[in-house]
Parts: C-alpha cells; sequence; structure tokens
C-alpha cells in the first residue's frame, strides 16, 4: 500500500518531499559554523584577522556561485542540483578535516579559499533546490513555507554546534567531518524523495493546519537546543541523552506523509482536475500573481506578472529590494563572521553560546516572521517589506547595545541580530516571487543572495578586519595579532548601525511602493479561504 501511495498523486508524496526539504535546511547551514573552527584554523595557518576574515569572504563567495544553481533549476532535474550540492560538501569540508586535525601539514592559503567556496557554493544548491521545489509545491502558502525552510536552516547552526559539543566535545577537527558527512547523506535522500508536483484543488484545506505542527515541532526542537546551551556543562550521559533526543524530535515530521498514507487512504486527488479557483490567479507557466491589463505579450510586465532577470533588473523595485537586503544580511553576516573574535575582545573563553543563541533566536525571527507577515496579509493587506523595516531598526539597536559594550552586551546583541537576521531571509523569499513571479524563481533567489559574498566582503572582510587590525598588537613572537576591550569593534558597530538605518528607509519605500500589490493578494486570500470552506462543506 506505501510504494502505491508514493507512486500515485497523493498528499503523502508532497509531504513527505516537504519532510526531506526540512532536514536538508536543518544541515544546510553549515556555511554558517565558521566561527566554530576559524580559530583552529587561524593558529594553524599562523594567520592575521583580516586574513581569516578573507577566508570566511571566500567560503561566502561561493555563495555567488548560485547563480549557477539558479540557471540550471528549470532545466535539470532537482535531484542532480542536490547531488551536486552534496558532493561539493563531501569535498570542501573534507579536505580541510585533516589539516585542523593535524594529520597534513596546512595547506596552502590559496587551496583553502578554494574549499570553503566549494563548501558554500554547496550550501546555495541545497537552498536553490529546496525552496524552488517547496514555493512551487505550496504556492498558496509561500510566506509559512519561507518561514519554516529558512527557521530549519537558522537551527543547522545550533544542530551541528550542540551535536558535536554532545558528541565530540566540540572537537573542531570532528566538527568538520560532521559538516562533511552528515549534510551528503541528507541530500541523497532528499534526491530521492523530493519532487515537483503539481497542485490540486484540495490543497488549500489541510495545509494551514498542518504548517502550524510543523512550527510547533519547530519550536520545540529550538526551545530544547535552547535549553540544553544554557543549562552548562553536560556529561557524558546528558550529553548522549540529548543527541538521542534531538534526532528523534527531528524525525517527529514524519508523522504527516504517514498520516496521510494510512489515515487518509481516500485523500487522493485528481491532478488533472480544476484546482485554478483555489490558487492565486496566475500566468499559464509561472504562477505569478496577474494584473488586469495589457495583453500584449512584449510589455513590461508589471509588479506581480513573471519577470526575467533582465525585466526585473529595469524596476527600481528591484534595486530598492536588493540594495535594502545587503544592509540587513550584510550587517548581520560581519556579526556571523566576527562573534568568535567578539567575544574573545570581551573576555569570554567560550563563545559557542553566543553563536547558538545567533542560530536558535534566527530561527525564531524566521518562523514568526514568516507566519506573522501571512496573517498581516491576510487581515490587514500589510505589505511584507513593512516586517523588513521594523527587523532593520532591530538590528541596528543591537549593534548600539554591542557597541556600549555594557555587562551582557554580547547576549542581548546577538539575540537581536539573530532575530533580525532571520526576519530579514525569511521575509525577502516570497516577496522576490509576490513581485517578479515563479518562473525564473530560481535565479532570482540566487541574485538576490549574491548580497551574502557581497556583504560578507564589504562588511566582514572590509569593515572588520581593518579596523579589528588596526587596534590589535602584534603578539610577543611576532606571529598574529589579537586585540581585547570593547573597542576593539566598537567603530565597526556604529557604522552598521547607521548602515541599518538606510535600510529601514529603503524598506520603507519599497512598502509604500508596493501597497496595492498586497492589497490584491489580501483580496485574493480571502476569496481562496472562503472557496476552501464553500468545497468543504458540501
Amino acid at each position: 500500500m506505501v510504494l502505491g501511495f508514493l507512486s500515485s498523486a497523493s498528499p503523502a508524496v508532497k509531504w513527505l518531499g516537504f519532510v526531506c526539504a526540512v532536514w536538508v535546511q536543518a544541515v544546510a547551514g553549515n556555511n554558517d559554523t565558521f566561527s566554530n573552527y576559524s580559530d583552529a584554523l587561524k593558529s594553524l595557518m599562523v594567520l592575521n584577522q583580516l586574513q581569516l576574515n578573507n577566508l570566511s569572504v571566500a567560503k561566502d563567495v561561493g555563495k555567488a556561485f548560485g547563480i549557477l544553481a539558479g540557471l540550471v533549476s528549470d532545466k535539470l532535474p532537482i535531484s542532480i542540483i542536490l547531488i551536486v550540492g552534496a558532493v561539493e560538501g563531501l569535498l570542501g569540508y573534507g579536505a580541510q578535516w585533516p589539516v585542523v586535525s593535524q594529520k597534513i601539514r596546512p595547506l596552502p592559503y590559496w587551496q583553502v579559499c578554494v574549499f570553503l567556496c566549494l563548501g558554500g557554493n554547496s550550501t546555495t544548491c541545497m537552498n536553490t533546490a529546496i525552496l524552488v521545489t517547496c514555493m512551487r509545491n505550496f504556492r498558496t502558502n509561500q510566506g509559512p513555507v519561507s518561514g519554516i525552510l529558512k527557521g530549519y536552516l537558522a537551527l543547522s547552526t545550533a544542530i551541528f554546534t550542540d551535536l558535536s559539543a554532545a558528541l565530540f566535545s566540540a572537537k573542531p577537527s570532528a566538527f568538520l567531518l560532521t559538516l562533511a558527512i552528515i549534510p551528503a547523506i541528507v541530500c541523497l535522500v532528499a534526491a530521492i524523495l523530493l519532487r515537483e508536483i503539481p497542485p490540486t484543488a484540495n490543497d488549500a484545506k489541510d495545509q494551514s493546519v498542518i504548517f502550524h505542527f510543523f512550527n510547533v515541532v519547530a519550536m520545540i526542537i529550538a526551545l530544547y537546543l535552547l535549553a540544553y546551551d544554557i543549562s552548562g556543562s553536560h556529561g557524558h550521559l546528558i550529553s548522549s541523552i540529548f543527541a538521542a533526543g534531538l534526532l528523534f524530535l527531528l524525525a517527529i515530521p514524519l508523522f504527516v506523509p504517514v498520516y496521510f498514507i494510512v489515515a487518509k487512504p481516500t485523500s487522493v486527488v485528481d491532478v488533472e482536475g480544476p484546482a485554478s479557483e483555489f490558487l492565486l490567479p496566475q500566468n499559464e507557466e509561472s504562477g505569478a500573481i496577474v494584473e488586469e491589463a495589457n495583453e500584449d505579450k512584449k510589455h513590461q510586465p508589471v509588479i506581480g506578472e513573471d519577470h526575467t532577470i533582465v525585466e526585473a533588473m529595469r524596476t527600481s523595485d528591484s534595486w530598492i529590494l536588493f540594495v535594502s537586503f545587503l544592509c540587513g544580511v550584510g550587517t548581520g553576516m560581519c556579526v556571523l563572521n566576527n562573534l568568535g573574535r567578539m567575544g574573545q575582545a570581551l573576555g569570554y573563553n567560550d563563545v559557542s553560546i553566543f553563536i547558538s543563541l545567533t542560530s536558535i533566536w534566527g530561527f525564531f525571527g524566521r518562523i514568526i516572521s514568516g507566519m506573522a507577515s501571512e496573517y498581516c496579509i491576510e487581515k490587514k493587506a500589510t505589505p511584507r517589506p513593512m516586517l523588513n523595516a521594523v527587523s532593520q531598526i532591530l538590528m541596528a539597536a543591537g549593534c548600539v547595545v554591542m557597541a556600549v559594550a555594557f555587562p551582557g552586551s554580547l547576549y542581548i546583541g546577538s539575540i537581536l541580530v539573530g532575530i533580525c537576521y532571520g526576519v530579514r531571509l525569511a521575509i525577502t523569499v516570497p516577496v522576490a516571487s509576490e513581485l517578479f513571479g515563479l518562473k525564473y524563481y530560481g535565479l532570482l533567489y540566487n541574485i538576490l543572495m549574491l548580497n551574502l559574498p557581497l556583504g560578507s566582503f564589504l562588511f566582514s572582510g572590509l569593515l572588520a578586519g581593518y579596523l579589528y587590525d588596526a587596534q590589535a598588537t602584534t603578539s610577543i613572537d611576532g606571529v598574529g595579532n589579537s586585540c581585547l576591550g570593547p573597542h576593539c569593534y566598537r567603530l565597526v558597530f556604529i557604522i552598521m548601525a547607521t548602515t541599518c538605518v538606510f535600510g529601514f528607509g529603503l524598506d520603507m519605500l519599497l512598502a509604500l511602493r508596493t501597497k496595492n500589490l498586497y492589497l490584491k493578494i489580501h483580496e485574493i486570500k480571502k476569496f481562496n479561504k472562503y472557496n476552501a470552506r464553500s468545497t468543504s462543506s458540501m
């Protein structure tokens, strides 16, 4: 019976694919764990802070090549993109493992840059395959889908960090081996089970409830990780129990496809039947919102219709979205990449707690913003970019708190930055599809993600690297440098806070420019909800 349903048009197939997507996102944050092993690379390779920051830029440059994944996302099977990501991660992080474990001499600097770049690109392959497929599979719930997937992506840093600490006592070498092997295995599983499935007329009825279930499970996982982090050091037995419990929680979403297979055998629907009346009005091939206007195919599409990348770049909205995204994620990545060094500058010997806090609260930012933005559109027609504007102000506040450097400021700052970085990533994903359509979404998404390496280079590689080295003193043996005290990063935080205020202005401008679009989306959602209720009562 199970094989029959998995080969048919059963909802179980779609939800099993979504569970696999969740798992991929739970291991796809390997690129944001650089702080966990950067000190080992710095000491073994004898690097100064600028050189180390440029290594972090190299891993983010790998994301720039995500454009390639975007270009082929409509031409190659999703399974191929996932397999490419698995192989790249295996090579990128696997090559660093013998260096950090001191089984071989340190590799030349340029080679480490190449392997970090490979590891970074593996993440873009995973994200592109997952997001493109799931946004198309669940067109009427793009906010929750983005929030859940980006939420698990945020948790992946804490998952890797805490599992490594529980099982391997946070050894950098074991941590790198985990980064190489686990994502590769999960991607291979997803390559088999995840597929694009046409929408059906019954989709809208169950999806909201199921997404709430996924949100609840994700929040339980986040609280579980948070409790482990704040409860201090743990013995071997407690750590082993924690690891087993975490794996069990990650497996709970499997209950959704199992439910459809076992408890709802009659829920298979005719995919050839009419489904469009329950979905957003869509263009023939893509699924973007159609505005009543010019029928001429050669005209410049309006916001809400499908745009090619050239057509999108002709609009001022795309550039406003791009630059405001840079302001948010660039400052966030600077904190993520330098959090270990920031903690040491303030006198903290163990900075893993700050890395986990940023990851976990980044998760809450993504999950809550995904659901909240959907609710605000449905109830008040609030433009989704408005939440981005709120996050920019909170990010600026977090930077100011860390610049002041009062006792406990790094705890507060890392939480605020984590939340706002998460909101920015979760909200921008559906905004791009709502403004420019789903037909070329893979490429549009990866062009937006160019802000990650660009922001890392500008804010982490240049700004933080140069200003830190300007304050640092050379070590006694003349190799490497270090800086202790709140002055090490104060100017960096002030400049980033100013950048966030500028980004706030851009987000408010975009919210005003898209007000009519989101009013239409609001009306369509009300219509779909009414139709879904009418159908269920028949």
